[in-house]
């Protein structure tokens, strides 16, 4: 296939990497050509800086930005690009994002966490896909294929549900390791200390209910620890932290224990 990029961030970086074995990546657009050339090397595709300049002759577009930039990229595509199969990549933003103004329209959202400074293993990225139409659905799992093994279709309601989830999974769990190493720096103590323990958790809860291997003082309702910590922090002048271990404790507490 022939397909084109707006954006180059890192999921733009990366889906450029990553299709260019098996389709012909044509244009990397960025409204700052420096980042569309560092993007279109990797794929050996030409830079763009101008919506208008985008090829007509592509089968599929994908609009790699942000959330809240989606919309504005819609709105502002050149008419000729109507017959081609236009994409986002967003896990949060509903396929109605669209609207009216294009008919071939999708979604092809990677759940995974993306950088610039790690390869990503696209094999075992989940591809989650929708498409305003089955044929051109039927095209997007012929582009997922090419990537991953683990297709699935799901709307944009689900899609929403599933990227609050990871928010809770990834987001705020990598807050709570940055925690972790602010509270051990200040106290002098080797971060990697916690890394074994780290990985066992994850571990854990990829194969077997996270519910059922909780552990801590808030699931055995040590209220003499929960104090102790409660007391480290506040010596710590660290009520944003206090704050969320309250609320994490009482959350656990509930979850397991309900009202007692």
């Amino acid at each position: 296939m022939k397909i084109s990029i707006i954006g180059a961030g890192r999921v733009a970086s990366h889906l450029a990497r990553g299709l260019c074995n098996q389709h012909q990546i044509v244009q990397i657009m960025s409204p700052t050509l420096e980042n569309a050339e560092r993007v279109a090397q990797i794929a050996e595709a030409k830079a763009i800086s101008h919506l208008d300049d985008l090829d007509n002759t592509i089968d599929v577009l994908f609009i790699a930005v942000s959330d809240q930039a989606i919309q504005s990229v819609v709105q502002a595509l050149p008419v000729h690009m109507q017959h081609v199969l236009v994409i986002h990549t967003s896990g949060s933003t509903s396929i109605d994002v669209f609207g009216s103004l294009l008919t071939r329209v999708g979604v092809f959202y990677p759940l995974q966490s993306f950088s610039l400074e790690r390869e990503v293993d696209w094999s075992t990225t989940p591809l989650l896909l929708e498409a305003a139409h089955q044929n051109d659905l039927a095209l997007l799992k012929i582009l997922a294929a090419a990537l991953s093994a683990r297709v699935y279709c799901y709307d944009s309601k689900q899609r929403l549900s599933l990227h609050l989830a990871a928010v809770f999974a990834c987001n705020f769990t990598n807050y709570c390791y940055d925690a972790a190493a602010q509270l051990l720096d200040s106290a002098q103590v080797d971060f990697q200390l916690l890394y074994p323990l780290m990985l066992e958790t994850a571990t854990k809860a990829t194969q077997h209910s996270p519910q059922q291997m909780q552990t801590g003082p808030a699931v055995r309702q040590d209220d003499n620890i929960l104090s102790l910590h409660q007391q480290l922090l506040d010596q710590a002048q660290r009520p944003d932290l206090a704050v969320i271990y309250q609320l994490m404790s009482q959350a656990i507490i509930r979850r397991h224990h309900g009202d007692d």
